[in-house]
């Protein structure tokens, strides 16, 4: 399966003077699904959490390499999912994904969000 979607890089940036602020970047790429699974988690809840265990394979460039340990989320069908374990191996970054990424800014925030869909065969 063909991924064509966008990852989510916090980084840190000088507002003013010795003034930082954490902000997110975030970078397109293409790649390749090497597996997809999903499973349901409750605890304790109405409704369960939807936990996939995907592994995303992404064409890296030279930002990538140089700031993977930066790397967030990856935005996937539409959502925002955590990266829990990211596997350097040039030329590709080995993203493992897993829930949903929580951040305060909310859907809005995500600005390629409407283009990362899995664009399916390529």
């Amino acid at each position: 399966m063909k991924f064509a979607g966008v990852v989510g890089y916090e980084t840190l940036m000088e507002v003013r003077p010795s003034n930082w602020q954490s902000v997110i970047v975030e970078r397109k790429y293409r790649g390749d699904i090497s597996r997809c699974s999903r499973r349901l988690q409750s605890a304790d809840k109405v409704n369960e959490d939807i936990v996939i265990s995907n592994e995303i394979e992404i064409l890296a460039d030279a930002f990538a390499f140089e700031n993977f340990s930066n790397i967030k989320y990856v935005v996937w069908m539409g959502t925002k999912w955590k990266v829990n374990t990211i596997t350097v191996e040039p030329p590709r970054l080995i993203l493992e994904i897993g829930g949903v990424y929580n951040d305060e800014t909310g859907p809005e925030a995500c600005t390629g969000c409407e283009d990362s869909e899995d664009s399916g065969d390529e």
